[in-house]
This record gives C-alpha cells, structure tokens and sequence, in this order.
C-alpha cells in the first residue's frame, strides 16, 4: 500500500550516469504517493551528454515512465533545473506547464501553516559555482572518479558480508567543513530566503540532506539519488521529515 503525502521532494538524480540508483528511486515512487511531486534539480546530468558519456539503463526509462505517470494522474510534478541540467534554463524566460509538468527556474511552496518556502536547486548560492565555474567542474570530475571507486569498494565489502559504505561521502563530509567556512552555502540561502521575506528554502546541490533552522529561517535540503538515496517529504499536517530509501 502506498504512503501518501502532500509533497515530495527530490533531487541531484543525474540521469544518465552509471552512479544514479535508479532501482532505489524508482522503488521510492512506487511506494509513496503525494500531491505535489518537485524535482529541485540535477534530474538529467546535461554534462554527462556534452561529454559523450551518458549511460542509459531500461530502470532509467521506467523512471522517466513513472514521472510522466504522476503528472498525467491526480499529482503536480514542479520541475527546477540546476546546473546538470542548466540547458533547461534559458527557455525558462517564462515558466510552462503542460498536462501537470510544470518547469521553473525557481518557485515558491506554500505550507500547511501558510509559510512560504523558496524552492531552488542551490547552484546559484554556491560560491565556487558562481565565483570559480571551472573549479566546480573540476570538482565533479573528481566526485565522479571517487564514485567508480565507490563501486569497486562496496562490490568487494559485498562479497565479505559488509555493508554499503561511501567514500564519497566520507571525503567530501570531511571537506564540506572547510568549503563551508569559506563560501557558507547554507547560509547564503538562508541570507536571501530572509531579505526575500521567505520563511524557509528547500533546496538540493550538495548531495547532503538536512533540516534546521539557520537565523529564522527553516533550511531543507533532499540530498541526493546518486549515493544517500534520501527524499524530503511533508505530511498532510504540514510536518517535514527525510526519508532514507535502502540502495538496490
């Protein structure tokens, strides 16, 4: 039986790479239902295409499927680009809609209780995309590197009876801390969310799921579908919760 909710929010899926868990989030969706579906970016990996290296799975094509499904049933889908997917954006001048998809650059969600949330992908708050684009791509040439490894490690640990383990996630939780220092991703958000006058922001970007509150402003962010398999959802009580999906 499904799980239904008033929204769910995904993110950083990066269709079209060997690292997207297509069978988790295709697992996810047929499990949990909601009214209003978001994609907060980095659903398609544009710079894996520019590249020549895109990877197609037929579980990616059932993904696409079930997207395709929701809107065309009871369920809105949103759709915000992020810089993956950034081709999207300059057609975006003006936003559009067609049989339940809907594609914005940004958009505002309102709660249960009435407060008014930004929804983004985040790439626009990130100092070293904004500041050093070539260090970003840099940085996601070597993230990608440390996922083939991830395969690598967690095939052998599989094969000893271990569990999944990322080191990904490991190194760049380790680095964070120092990025952060310098470029405070959260709080640049959180910063523009409250000269805006916008009570929260729920975002994506930096593959790390999370909720708090940053100087009175509700800070959300899904995480991502390449390495935590993690969702962001809101109860019909207006509650938000992250949900950690088990990885296929």
């Amino acid at each position: 039986m499904k799980k239904k909710y008033r929204s769910i929010f995904i993110s950083d899926v990066h269709l079209g790479t060997k690292s997207f868990k297509a069978d988790s989030l295709n697992d996810f969706l047929k499990h949990n239902d909601c009214n209003t579906l978001y994609l907060i970016g980095d659903i398609i990996d544009g710079w894996q295409v520019s590249q020549n290296k895109w990877k197609w799975k037929k579980s990616q094509s059932r993904l696409v499927e079930r997207i395709l499904k929701i809107s065309r049933e009871d369920s809105k889908v949103i759709y915000i680009p992020g810089n993956h997917d950034e081709f999207l954006r300059p057609i975006l001048k003006h936003d559009i809609s067609f049989k339940g998809l809907e594609l914005h650059n940004q958009f505002m969600h309102i709660g249960v209780d009435g407060k008014r949330y930004l929804i983004t992908h985040g790439d626009l708050f990130d100092g070293i995309t904004k500041l050093a684009p070539w260090m970003a791509f840099l940085g996601d040439k070597l993230y990608e590197m440390l996922l083939g490894l991830n395969n690598h490690v967690n095939y052998i640990r599989r094969h000893f009876g271990y569990g999944y383990w990322s080191i990904s996630k490991y190194l760049k939780h380790k680095v964070k801390k120092a990025i952060d220092f310098i470029f405070d991703f959260e709080k640049n958000l959180a910063n523009h969310c409250k000269r805006k006058g916008f009570d929260g922001v729920i975002c994506g970007h930096i593959h790390h799921a999370e909720i708090k509150e940053i100087d009175g402003v509700m800070y959300m962010n899904d995480g991502d579908w390449v390495e935590n398999c993690t969702a962001l959802v809101e109860h019909h009580d207006g509650k938000f919760e992250i949900i950690t999906w088990p990885i296929h």
